[in-house]
């Protein structure tokens, strides 16, 4: 199940938005093109939550305080695919959410949202020494936001059938509460395997996604905003 775009209309360009998107794009190109050594770049600035947790530095070249890769791994990407997956439900549910908080409150909600995305990750593996990279944390705040303030919108969404693949229109309340869930009960299967310290950072979805969620609750809408403007078709 693969969600490709919305029904609710924005008055506003999500700019934002797009800066997220042309940012993440940027770094993931810097640091396949243009790094001499990818790997050494990943430890460096990727989150480490041994590197956290214990207040050291596994490699030189890193970010000083450490806790700086909190924001900067919330940049970098693993994949094309990885980045291509991120940057495709930020542009269908992201500029929605900006229209609603206004864009300083928007920059604010997603640099958050990340935050407690890694922190949910540290708390869960806290001696791992695998880098944790990728946008996927404060994407899934963005995701919680989105749910709790359009649950009733109309995803355009791709289903594969095996062979067969049809496009449908789902309400956000079922694409992103299978999503959550999966999430969880990723999360959980990964931690009674490996004891949650390799592997995709389910953790960080979680935390995200329920940071979104709380956030949002606290963040006033931007001025002149209006619900009954965004019809659900």
């Amino acid at each position: 199940m693969l969600p490709l775009w919305d029904e609710i209309p924005t008055k506003k360009i999500p700019l934002i938005t797009i800066i997220l998107i042309m940012l993440n794009s940027l770094i993931y190109f810097y640091q396949v093109f243009m790094v001499h050594d990818p790997n050494t770049f990943v430890y460096a600035y990727g989150l480490i939550p041994y590197e956290i947790t214990k207040g050291v530095h596994l490699v030189s070249a890193v970010p000083s305080p450490i806790q700086l890769t909190i924001l900067t791994s919330m940049f970098m990407h693993g994949s094309f695919i990885h980045l291509f997956g991120n940057m495709l439900y930020l542009w269908i549910f992201g500029n929605n959410v900006e229209d609603y908080l206004g864009k300083i409150r928007f920059v604010l909600f997603y640099l958050l949202s990340g935050i407690f995305a890694a922190l949910g990750q540290v708390l869960i593996a806290p001696n791992s020494t695998v880098p944790m990279i990728g946008a996927s944390g404060a994407i899934a705040g963005v995701l919680g936001a989105y749910l709790l303030l359009f649950p009733r919108a109309r995803i355009t969404t791709l289903i594969f059938f095996g062979i067969f693949i049809r496009l449908v229109k789902l309400p956000a309340i079922l694409v992103l509460g299978l999503w959550i869930v999966f999430q969880f009960f990723s999360g959980l299967s990964e931690l009674s395997l490996s004891k949650g310290a390799e592997g995709v950072a389910w953790f960080a979805h979680i935390g995200g996604f329920l940071a979104g969620i709380l956030l949002i609750k606290l963040l006033p809408p931007r001025k002149n905003y209006n619900f009954q403007e965004r019809q659900y078709r």
